[in-house]
């Protein structure tokens, strides 16, 4: 029975009557969707997020990867918009603000240096339950997944950085959280007053140290969104063969 099979295929193959046909048939041979298996699937994802987040990481900690970066550039908080527009209607305000955003910026590139081996261990520890939820998730599945297991370390990780570079001193000996807390001090000496309470002003109580680390984390998971993105929806993005078969349309159909 197998041979008459292969004999109705060659004889099928022979009466082709154009090099057309044949060049058609030999497309659907070659271009056969060839289902994954578990582990390439595995593998795969892990590679896809081991991309993403080396990414993500060399780009935030190079110098100006967050100032120069307007998606992630960590301006003041908003609460202290009394304070920085009134300061810059003082000669020379305006640049000791300047100073301290592009300070509180080196504080979170710096901060990120060290990211990504904890994002390494995340990846090793995905299973295929993992890998099939993110695979078959929305665009930002894995960013989700690294803020699940990784918020923690990231956040015990970065703390002490930022407080290190926080309390350094720099320009004349003042460190950039002397600078920031010498300025809130004088506004709220100014808006504790009775003419600063008649003219509606309001003391600004911000922790900086909280406020760069809730800034930075947000900015890491937002890059790391960004390239996951990209490699779901851009087939050159994928690098490899193994990524572009995982992340093939076709292949994901198979998978739902």
């Amino acid at each position: 029975m197998q041979k008459v099979s292969v004999l109705i295929i060659v004889l099928s193959i022979l009466c082709l009557n154009s090099p057309a046909q044949l060049s058609k048939l030999a497309n659907k041979i070659t271009n056969k969707v060839i289902p994954l298996s578990n582990a390439e699937i595995t593998d795969g994802l892990k590679e896809a997020l081991k991309i993403g987040t080396d990414s993500a990481t060399a780009r935030l900690s190079a110098v100006d990867g967050y100032l120069k970066d307007a998606t992630v550039k960590i301006s003041l908080p908003p609460e202290a918009k009394p304070i920085v527009d009134n300061i810059a209607l003082i000669p020379g305000g305006s640049d000791l603000l300047a100073e301290i955003v592009v300070r509180i910026n080196r504080v979170a590139e710096n901060a990120a240096k060290d990211a990504a081996p904890i994002f390494t261990h995340a990846i090793q520890e995905m299973d295929l339950a993992n890998a099939m939820e993110i695979l078959k998730g929305s665009e930002n599945a894995a960013t989700i997944y690294f803020e699940q297991k990784t918020s923690q370390q990231l956040s015990d990780l970065y703390r002490p950085k930022i407080q290190e570079s926080l309390s350094k001193n720099l320009v004349a000996g003042i460190s950039t959280q002397q600078s920031w807390s010498d300025i809130t001090k004088t506004w709220n000496q100014i808006a504790d007053t009775p003419i600063g309470k008649m003219t509606g002003m309001k003391s600004v109580v911000i922790n900086l140290e909280d406020y760069i680390l809730q800034q930075a984390l947000k900015g890491l998971f937002l890059k790391i969104a960004a390239r996951e993105k990209s490699i779901r929806m851009d087939a050159n993005a994928r690098g490899s063969d193994l990524l572009k078969r995982v992340f093939n349309s076709q292949n994901s159909k198979l998978l739902n």
